[in-house]
């Protein structure tokens, strides 16, 4: 126990005496007089007091024996090249998706640097959500305007969030294609406006489908409008982010060898790389994925660590998708030992994984650290802060807000000590892009791995053959991650 603890068992003293306030809850002048009465400022608190308003509290707060303790060193590192960075908008889940098959393609092809455009899946994102959405409004005409659901629906709309199955429905319905076919925009790295745009438009083509409802228009009169108001989308879509090719061409500088081997100096001189220029080639969307990735995305499960939930146990988050009939994002809720054995697996056999983890604990863009009290605030503010994983849940606080891909792992007896992690906010930030995460960091907050099923326990499989018990749109985490920064 913190030595600050037992000031509390004093100050509770204060209130074991009956009051008015105790009675009804209200934040009474008596009461107000006994916390006044009760505090008086400690050398300490006033040490505390100067330093933190003149002063970051995170950099206060920060433990410097963690920073201390990080040697940078992985007993397994899967090799990538490049970072990539999502700027100003939610798409993390998906940069995390391409960033799992980034290095397939750059091994398999001999590249220097790939990137997969994202501003062509995100284009194909936000129709496949403006279909959903009104689809929604159609489903639910007949909803109270404070149903929840509804006020869900309406919140959401075609926010950037998304989970992974979001881009295994993307990617099987139109494919994908390299970033320079189709590069980013100012609207596609800086969503807001875009997005406040986009919600107003659609939401003034719901409210025509609402009033064409109450006259006792059929669903295929509704469907009409809504497609109509589709093809504004379309094209206010294209402004912003530019037209989604369905055929292009392209070449690439394949290199003979690995540039990056060092067995052949010749007196430190590395010899000459050789490259090809291939010729130009006729792709599709979706026979670029099938040639350059190949990976059969259906083949992967996700596994869920919650603690609040049945271990073991089958579940779905309702309306967990951006694609109107597709099934909602569902997973096994299996113990962390599990998952963390598990995830070696994959990285020892050089697959990454997409991971989802609650970002807004003990993580350290400045420095690319994650760990449990990166940042001690209880020393700092003298309080008592914790809560289990579980019990962060209930208060809404337990649950995946950024998207990322494991790299790598360090191991020490065959068990996991911390993880190298690949993120999406470009090489200015973290370790040159990447982060270092340790492994109680990996307990307290990762919730979520995709993995392909080759390296999953039977037993853990066969809990996808029962029958998906229903979170509700609203349990924390369902509406998808939004990728914060």
């Amino acid at each position: 126990m913190k030595p600050f603890i037992t000031a509390f068992a004093v100050i509770s003293t204060i209130f074991t005496m009956p009051s008015e306030a105790q009675t009804n809850g209200t934040l009474t002048p008596e009461l107000l007089s006994t916390l006044r009465g009760g505090y008086e400022m400690s050398t300490t608190d006033l040490v505390r007091h100067n330093a933190i308003t003149n002063n970051e509290i995170n950099k206060l707060a920060l433990n410097r024996k963690i920073i201390a303790g990080e040697d940078g060193q992985f007993s397994h590192k899967i090799k990538t090249k490049g970072i990539t960075n999502q700027k100003s908008s939610g798409r993390c889940w998906m940069f995390a998706g391409f960033n799992v098959m980034r290095p397939k393609v750059i091994h398999e092809q001999g590249l220097d640097r790939f990137e997969f455009s994202t501003s062509y899946l995100q284009f194909w994102d936000k129709m496949e959500k403006s279909n959903l959405y009104l689809e929604d409004v159609i489903e639910l005409r007949d909803a109270d305007r404070l149903d929840r659901e509804w006020l869900l629906i309406n919140e959401w709309m075609v926010g950037d969030g998304g989970w992974w199955n979001y881009l295994v429905g993307l990617v099987a319905k139109y494919g994908v294609v390299p970033t320079s076919v189709m590069p980013e925009t100012h609207s596609s790295e800086n969503t807001r406006t875009m997005n406040l745009v986009l919600d107003r438009l659609l939401r003034a083509k719901a409210n025509g489908i609402l009033e064409a409802a109450k006259t006792g228009a059929s669903v295929a009169d509704l469907r009409q409008l809504k497609n109509k108001g589709l093809a504004e989308v379309y094209r206010f879509l294209v402004i912003n982010l530019g037209e989604p090719p369905t055929e292009f061409e392209y070449r690439y500088k394949s290199k003979a060898e690995d540039d990056d081997k060092k067995d052949d100096k010749i007196e430190g001189v590395l010899p000459p790389v050789e490259e090809k220029l291939t010729e130009w080639k006729s792709f599709t969307p979706q026979s670029f994925y099938r040639d350059f990735v190949g990976i059969d995305l259906a083949d992967f499960v996700c596994l869920y660590n919650d603690p609040s939930q049945e271990m073991g146990g089958h579940f779905r988050f309702h309306r967990a998708r951006n694609i109107a009939g597709a099934k909602d994002m569902h997973f096994a809720n299996i113990a962390i030992d599990e998952m963390k054995k598990t995830a070696v697996k994959s990285v020892l056999a050089n697959e990454p994984m997409w991971f989802a983890v609650n970002m807004g604990f003990d993580q350290s863009s400045e420095h690319g650290l994650m760990q449990v009290d990166l940042f001690d605030y209880e020393t700092l503010f003298g309080l008592e802060l914790d809560l289990t994983k579980a019990e962060r849940s209930r208060f809404g606080s337990g649950a995946s807000n950024h998207a990322m891909v494991l790299m790598g792992v360090d191991l020490k007896d065959g068990e996991p000590r911390k993880w190298l992690v690949e993120n999406s906010w470009g090489d200015a930030k973290g370790q040159k892009g990447k982060w270092t995460l340790y492994d109680e960091w990996f307990t307290e907050h990762v919730y979520t791995i995709i993995v392909n099923k080759k390296h999953v326990k039977k037993e853990t499989l066969a809990i996808f053959d029962k029958e998906a018990g229903v979170l509700p749109a609203w349990y924390p985490g369902a509406q998808g991650i939004e990728g914060v920064r």
